[in-house]
């Protein structure tokens, strides 16, 4: 693999680097595939500030109360374009009582009332119905998971926070300047036993910490495009998020055709290709046929290494990321993966899972029944779990023999269900290491608790290598070890009639007599302050990991059965990571109470003591008071917007980081009105220090490039520093200082 230092031409399908005679760079930049789909969608004009449209929207069950929350008290009246609300997430029932089939009826409720589209529990995960029955050649569609990535059928999908799903239904755009597209140039043909989620994984150890594609759009292009089925470019697409981009689009052609006349609707298809001349932002070249059998390490997708590397390194490399593993848990509890290496050398895992929207496909599955047919999983600790995407990929499993050869082996059939990727299934043992085919293995996603002295593993892996290693008992293969010659699924048959008889379509038919059915979980988002003249903020958690994930900030799982109840999800708030952050930020919500009663508190009358003497002159009655974290580069992960709103709805104000890991997270900020600070001088800061912010509301309606803010320490002595916001819109600007989203359509 070859990342391209500066930007590259694409000439009639080769690469160069140096323009044709009578091109210029801005004119080839409208040949990428990406910009002829952005201009399509852009309302503004000008395609250097776009405010997009898309073509239709998105959510699952953690994500679609809010949402439809916070548009009906933005004044939605209806759905004005198709919106999508599968259960994938949230589909125990039994967890949190009766709350999450209480969510699930408030949906269907939605969606007759508004005009939209409910997807029962277990009937489709989310990405594999958008999929099946949304994608088009040309589209945009918005989704508020951060895996929603269909650049493989043509579509360009964003995965965001619910506050820009909430614009839409609204009626307002997306707003963002122009995005740098890369080139993802693809050759050759993947060798036997490789699948798509090794050569994501490929991708994502080669792109991640170097931020090669941050907030960009992957463009995958190339003659090996042609080598690879619609289902292996979806395995490999829906992990671009894992990189950090902003989208991904692939070039079109007859695969493609095929999977839409496949799915019953063949006027979604169109060629898209990159105009004979184009420009990119970077390239990468990529050799399939160089890619081997991967595995990703915990406690990231790009941790990655070749199999056959680690067996031949396995007390070293599993030391290594022991030792990663443990600093990133802070002490709480000890990970040991070394201990899986047993006396004869071998490693040996105790769970493989594959499931969702990256493991769950037709021919991921078909590939698992091959390897694990006439074998046998074992009786010991082993222990393996095959969950499909969708129910007419189930049904279609069942037909074809793939369940029965799984099921003989072993093997443990489940129903369509996200759970496994986010904590909520198939949580293993304490001190166990599971592998799989999921999007993710951040800390905590296998749904251990460090905090209470569980601890479990999770290595990423593909479908075919974890149904090796099943086949094996546990005894960690690749599956090119064990395959000489290409998997082949037997042909797919897509039966709508599975849909057709369970999925509710109201879209264009909206019901406005129709009674939204609130379950006794089910709350309004709290009131919002607008933003002061002057703000004063306490940092109540200072983290100093290199990356914070969305999953710290509010963890998934259990927890997200209270994601209809602000405030009830807020006690969760960096839980597994900073226990005393919710009673420090109660606290500080407790001192801005008082003010707002005429009572200064006497700790804050001693902070503005400090700060008259440095020659500051702070008025409670324009100051409020919040509470921030200070981390090194948040949000990093999930599209959840409760990772900020947990912070606003108890008291939160503000952030500072030195950068912010995705643009989904740092527009949550937005959105909720909390200030996205960014600061060159971390040291400045320490966890209970107040930040004294005079004119922010000025400065930032004025878009100063800096803000000058001062640290008052708790022995009362000062330091003046500077924060800066980044770029940012008009509105976005007016959001924060309206307090919120909400309050901005409020007011406007």
């Amino acid at each position: 693999m070859k990342l391209h230092p500066h930007g590259m031409y694409l000439v009639d399908g080769t690469l160069q680097a140096d323009a044709p005679a009578g091109v210029t760079q801005d004119e080839a930049r409208r040949g990428t595939i990406a910009y002829s789909i952005l201009e399509a969608h852009n309302t503004s004009g000008d395609m250097a500030n776009l405010r997009m449209k898309f073509d239709s929207m998105t959510s699952h069950d953690i994500t679609y109360v809010g949402i439809i929350q916070t548009a009906r008290a933005s004044g939605m009246e209806k759905f004005p374009l198709p919106y999508v609300m599968t259960n994938c997430h949230n589909s125990l029932c039994a967890v949190g009582g009766t709350i999450n089939e209480d969510d699930h009826q408030f949906a269907l409720s939605a969606a007759h009332k508004y005009g939209g589209i409910y997807v029962p529990p277990n009937m489709a995960v989310i990405h594999s119905y958008n999929r099946e029955m949304m994608s088009g050649c040309g589209r945009m569609i918005l989704g508020s998971d951060s895996h929603t990535r269909y650049g493989a059928l043509g579509t360009m999908a964003v995965g965001e926070g619910g506050g820009e799903l909430a614009k839409q239904l609204v009626g307002r755009t997306y707003d963002m300047a122009y995005p740098g597209v890369v080139a993802i140039y693809l050759t050759g043909k993947p060798n036997p036993g490789v699948g798509p989620h090794d050569v994501a994984l490929a991708l994502v150890g080669a792109t991640y910490a170097n931020g090669y594609v941050k907030n960009k759009v992957m463009e995958f292009i190339g003659p090996g495009v042609a080598n690879l089925s619609a289902d292996y470019r979806n395995g490999i697409d829906v992990m671009t998020t894992e990189t950090t981009c902003w989208s991904s689009i692939w070039q079109t052609d007859a695969v493609t055709e095929q999977y839409f006349v496949q799915h019953g609707r063949p006027e979604a298809y169109k060629e898209l290709k990159p105009a004979a001349v184009a420009y990119y932002d970077g390239v990468i070249e990529l050799d399939l046929s160089t890619v081997e059998c991967m595995i990703a390490l915990p406690m990231h997708p790009s941790y990655a290494y070749p199999i056959r590397e680690l067996k031949a390194n396995a007390r070293e490399i599993l030391q290594a990321a022991q030792e990663q593993a443990n600093k990133q848990l802070g002490g709480k509890v000890q990970m040991d993966l070394v201990s899986k290496i047993r006396p004869d050398g071998r490693i040996y895992v105790e769970q493989g899972v594959v499931a969702g929207c990256s493991g769950g496909t037709y021919e991921n599955i078909c590939a698992v029944a091959e390897i694990l047919r006439g074998k046998n999983c074992g009786n010991g600790e082993f222990k393996f779990s095959v969950y499909p995407d969708s129910m007419p990929t189930y049904l279609e499993l069942v037909k074809n023999g793939a369940v029965a050869d799984i099921v003989s082996a072993g093997g443990i059939f489940r129903e369509c269900f996200c759970g496994p990727c986010f904590g909520a299934g198939d949580t293993p043992a304490n001190g166990e290491f599971s592998i799989r085919h999921t999007t993710r293995n951040f800390p905590n996603r296998e749904g251990s608790k460090p905090g209470e002295g569980q601890i479990s593993a999770v290595a990423l892996m593909d479908a075919r290598s974890i149904a090796a290693t099943a086949a094996n008992g546990g005894y960690l293969t690749a599956a090119s070890e064990v395959c000489d010659t290409e998997y082949t699924a037997p042909e797919y048959h897509f039966d709508q009639g599975v849909y057709d008889k369970r999925v509710y379509n109201g879209w264009g038919h909206p019901e406005p007599d129709y009674a939204l059915k609130f379950g006794p979980n089910i709350k309004d988002w709290p009131e919002q302050p607008a933003l002061s003249e002057d703000l004063l903020v306490k940092i109540v958690s200072y983290i100093t990991d290199p990356v914070t994930t969305t999953d710290e900030l509010i963890p998934s799982g259990e927890t997200s059965s209270f994601r209809s109840n602000p405030l009830r999800l807020a006690e969760f708030t960096l839980s597994r990571k900073d226990p005393a952050y919710v009673p420090n930020a109660k606290a500080v919500h407790a001192l801005d109470e008082a003010r707002r009663a005429g009572n200064l508190p006497e700790e804050v009358a001693g902070v503005y003591g400090a700060l008259e003497k440095a020659g500051y002159r702070p008025d409670a009655a324009t100051t409020n008071i919040g509470s921030v974290i200070f981390a090194n580069k948040p949000g990093d992960g999930s599209a959840r917007e409760q990772a900020a709103s947990c912070q606003r709805v108890l008291g939160g104000a503000a952030n500072f980081a030195c950068e912010y890991a995705t643009k989904r997270y740092r527009s949550n900020c937005i959105n909720w009105g909390m200030l996205p600070f960014l600061t060159d001088t971390p040291d400045v800061l320490a966890n209970g220090d107040y930040v004294f912010l005079p004119g922010v509301r000025k400065a930032l309606l004025d878009a100063a490039a800096e803000i000058p803010a001062v640290a008052v320490k708790p022995d009362g002595s000062t330091v003046a520093f500077t924060v800066r916001l980044g770029a940012m819109t008009d509105a976005e600007r007016q959001i924060l200082a309206d307090g919120c989203l909400i309050n901005y359509y409020k007011n406007h």
